[in-house]
């Protein structure tokens, strides 16, 4: 369950504590199965807990009409297991050892087993979203292209003369702003918002998501502990490329450039770290940062003033403020 400490009114903190539990129970009913071994692999990441940014931002946004929409709980369902099942596939994609502080189902059973429960995670929103009508499947299925848009953009890399940063935003849009804006969308159309209403914390989502996915990879490179749910400079030791580091590649320092352009080990892992905690570009990221909360922010301006609004406003704060 996500701290949501950031939030200064209390009834709505409370409140949301209750809904996002709902939403909670419906995830660890959605990923059970008739076979039990499909339940464990399901379960294994809902059980790890995380952020639930996406369900949160649905919740959120359902504050601007009826929260209590049964519709609701299902829509923030439903974009939690699609994140989910992303980020089985991603796991597998990265190779990556642990996730959320624990073994990741790649590692713990194999990249076949990882990849059909991320499978079955989609099947399972699919058909909770099925029951939401066709508008909800076909902005879910516009969605998922631009994540897997944004995944192959981010495996293939920039074209020839295409300037690497621009890329790289761009895929952050696809692969994380994307979601979130569609977490947004639905809050606010489930909860019977106006059409206003809706566009405008969808555009809100978007500009959010891509500050929170910048914020999260400035966390991997400065956190002190594993409190982020994955070991610091886990993005550096898997040659995943950030915001910072293609920053710093703009630079002339060659030993920096050898480092950032290769997987590393823990020894040079711990040595990159050194040198990008110091350097100009994390202020910089930091800063870019910022500015996409910032244009989040902008975008509340038509919405009415209340506790929604001022809720939306905090998380531009609380996103890039955050520690892990």
């Amino acid at each position: 369950m996500p701290n949501l400490a950031f939030l200064a009114d209390a009834d709505l903190r409370d409140g949301l504590q209750d809904r996002l539990q709902r939403v909670e129970t419906r995830l660890a009913e959605a990923v059970k199965s008739s076979y039990p071994f499909v339940t464990e692999t399901s379960t294994h990441l809902v059980a790890a807990g995380g952020k639930r940014f996406r369900p949160l931002m649905a919740l959120l946004c359902a504050g601007f009409g009826d929260p209590d929409q049964d519709a609701v709980y299902d829509a923030a369902t439903v974009v939690e297991l699609t994140h989910l099942a992303t980020l089985y596939h991603d796991d597998v994609m990265d190779e990556a050892p642990l996730r959320r502080g624990r073994p990741s189902a790649n590692s713990r059973w194999d990249n076949s087993v990882a990849i059909l429960t991320g499978d079955f995670l989609f099947s399972r929103a699919s058909d909770i979203l099925a029951d939401l009508g066709p508008d909800a499947v076909r902005i879910q299925a516009r969605t998922f292209e631009r994540l897997v848009t944004g995944q192959i953009k981010e495996t293939v890399g920039p074209a020839a003369g295409e300037d690497p940063v621009a890329h790289h935003l761009d895929v952050l849009a696809d692969k994380t702003g994307s979601l979130i804006a569609t977490s947004a969308q639905f809050g606010a159309m489930f909860a019977g918002c106006d059409e206003m209403t809706v566009e405008t914390v969808t555009r809100y989502g978007e500009r959010i998501g891509v500050a929170f996915q910048l914020a999260d990879d400035l966390v991997d490179l400065t956190s002190e502990s594993a409190a982020s749910g994955k070991t610091p400079g886990t993005d550096l030791k898997e040659g995943v490329p950030t915001l910072t580091t293609l920053i710093a590649l703009r630079g002339a320092d060659a030993h920096l450039h050898d480092l950032l352009s290769r997987p590393l080990s823990d020894a040079e892992v711990a040595q990159a770290l050194g040198l990008l905690r110091s350097h100009p570009a994390l202020t910089e990221a930091r800063a870019v940062a910022r500015q996409w909360a910032d244009d989040a922010r902008a975008c509340l301006v038509p919405l009415p003033d209340g506790p929604a609004r001022d809720a939306l406003a905090a998380v531009c704060d609380y996103v890039v403020d955050r520690t892990a």
